[in-house]
């Protein structure tokens, strides 16, 4: 099979668990319709960037426990209803997003050839299941033991989420259900468009709670959080313009999917958080959205899809400083930009710099 440009038509293939036959040699590895052992060889690789990429998800290995959100039990009694209906609402909304990430990834990861890219969707893997267990966390520890079956339940009942979470679902389960090469490409930048544009309006809303001194113990969850998605965020602005490379697809069908994550994200956020909550409004979260977009295509490779002047700033400058992670021990990794601008243990590492 071609790795210039393959057929849609074509059935995505699987690796087996182990190819006593296969080629892991640098120059014939692939990351996708290579001829794998599956053994891990990763004495040697040919995509550099990953070995800095897994190091750095990693060093930023937490637990949710050691974060005292104690204050936060108190506080959250004091937030108005809209505030606590915004807080509940989005912890939903997130948990499902690494939920179906948890389920997604390794579908996709078992086409992948290339070990050390593998190793990288592996640790994904590991994180986002780990995201779960911090949503949980948060939602035992400080919503009343009587109203956390709603929060559990919330996207059962709440229309406007239960078809947000159909949309973002169905894209997936195209693959699993017809295994081609183009539903693989669609559901490798439907993972993009998750990781890169959908966190980050719920992200906000706890960076805005903290900036008033409300739920800072939500907020340092969601920071380190914040940071394991940047580098998944990472991982994908690497894949997608190799998938491109190879795969069926068209700019435009791009262009749509990405015009059709914004619509959906700004209609989600406008209807749990609205006009309704101090510093966010309809605007910026359109703004915000549309900004975020521009910046996820520049990074494949792509120009921006929403043109006017205001989608090049972020309206949430100032809620920057509330998504640093750089702790002693921690990697700072930039909320905006998806960039990582300060290591730990890394200045040894081959292809650190490519990061």
């Amino acid at each position: 099979m071609s790795l210039h440009l393959v057929n849609s038509c074509h059935s995505m293939p699987i690796s087996p668990i182990f190819n006593p036959s296969g080629d892991d040699a640098i120059e014939n590895r692939s990351i996708w319709f290579g001829n794998t052992t599956n053994l891990m060889q990763l004495n040697d690789v040919r995509y550099t960037w990953s070995v800095g990429l897994y190091q750095q998800m990693r060093e930023n290995f937490w637990i949710p426990q050691r974060l005292d959100i104690t204050q936060d039990v108190t506080e959250y009694g004091h937030l108005t209803d809209e505030e606590r209906y915004a807080y509940d609402g989005i912890l939903s909304y997130l948990t499902f997003l690494d939920s179906v990430q948890t389920c997604n990834i390794p579908h996709l990861k078992g086409s992948v050839t290339a070990p050390e890219i593998s190793l990288c969707m592996a640790e994904q893997i590991s994180q986002e299941a780990m995201h779960n267990q911090s949503y949980q966390y948060l939602i035992e520890t400080i919503i009343p033991s009587d109203r956390r079956g709603e929060v559990y339940d919330f996207w059962r009942t709440d229309k406007v989420l239960k078809d947000r979470c159909e949309f973002i679902a169905s894209l997936y389960q195209q693959y699993i259900d017809k295994q081609t090469t183009e539903s693989y490409f669609i559901a490798l930048l439907a993972d993009y468009l998750l990781e890169s544009l959908y966190f980050y309006n719920g992200f906000i809303f706890f960076y805005n709670l903290a900036s008033r001194q409300l739920m800072s113990g939500s907020a340092d969850v969601f920071k380190m959080i914040n940071r394991d998605e940047l580098s998944h965020v990472r991982l994908y602005q690497k894949l997608i313009p190799e998938a491109m490379a190879i795969f069926p697809h068209s700019v435009e069908q791009i262009y749509e999917m990405f015009d059709s994550a914004v619509k959906h994200e700004c209609c989600w956020t406008n209807h749990i958080v609205g006009n309704d909550i101090l510093g966010i409004t309809e605007y910026s979260t359109e703004q915000y959205t549309k900004y975020l977009a521009n910046i996820r295509l520049k990074a494949i490779g792509l120009e921006p899809l929403y043109r006017e002047e205001k989608y090049n700033k972020s309206p949430y400058n100032h809620l920057e400083r509330f998504s640093d992670t750089k702790k002693e021990g921690h990697t700072k990794a930039n909320f905006f930009e998806a960039t990582v601008t300060s290591y730990v243990m890394s200045s040894g590492l081959t292809g650190w710099d490519e990061i």
